[in-house]
C-alpha cells in the first residue's frame, strides 16, 4: 500500500477539548480567558442583562387560556330545516348533517334566532328567541 493508495476520509472527528496542555487544546480548551462564556452553561437565548426578547414580545392573551380560547358556535334555526319533523338535535345530529365540525364538539353550540316551521325537540342550549319560535312551531326545548 502506498500514500497515494489510501481511501480520502472525508468525516472530521470531534475537536477534543481540555484533553491536557500537549493537545493543543488544554487548559481553557478554546473558550478564551475569564468570563461568563468561559466558565457554566449560559442558554443560548441570553442577551447580557438586557430583558429577553420573549419577554419583550406582547402577550396573546387567550391562546393558552381554555376560558377564553373556546367560545360556543352560534347556529341559526334557518340551518335547522334540514331535518324532518319531530327529530330530536344534539350535537351528534349536527355533526352527521354537517352543520358542525368535530372541533365544535369541544367548544359547544347554541342555537340563535331565525325562521323555523318544523316541530323539531332541541337537547341544545338556546336562546330566548330561538326557545319561542321552537314552541310557537310545535317543538320542544330540554
Amino acid at each position: 500500500m502506498k500514500l497515494h493508495e489510501l481511501i480520502k476520509v472525508k468525516a472530521k472527528l470531534k475537536k477534543r477539548l481540555g484533553r491536557g496542555l500537549g493537545s493543543g487544546k488544554g487548559k481553557t480548551g478554546g473558550r478564551g480567558t475569564k468570563g461568563q462564556k468561559a466558565r457554566g452553561k449560559i442558554p443560548a437565548s441570553f442577551i447580557g442583562g438586557t430583558l429577553p426578547l420573549y419577554k419583550r414580545l406582547p402577550l396573546k392573551r387567550g391562546k393558552g387560556n381554555p376560558k377564553l380560547a373556546l367560545t360556543t358556535r352560534p347556529i341559526s334555526l334557518t340551518h335547522l330545516q334540514v331535518f324532518k319533523g319531530k327529530t330530536q338535535i344534539d350535537m351528534e345530529q349536527l355533526l352527521k348533517e354537517g352543520i358542525i365540525e368535530k372541533k365544535d364538539l369541544k367548544s359547544g353550540v347554541k342555537i340563535t334566532g331565525g325562521e323555523i316551521k318544523l316541530p323539531l325537540t332541541v337537547k341544545l342550549p338556546v336562546s330566548k328567541n330561538a326557545k319561542s319560535k321552537i314552541i310557537a312551531a310545535g317543538g320542544t326545548v330540554e
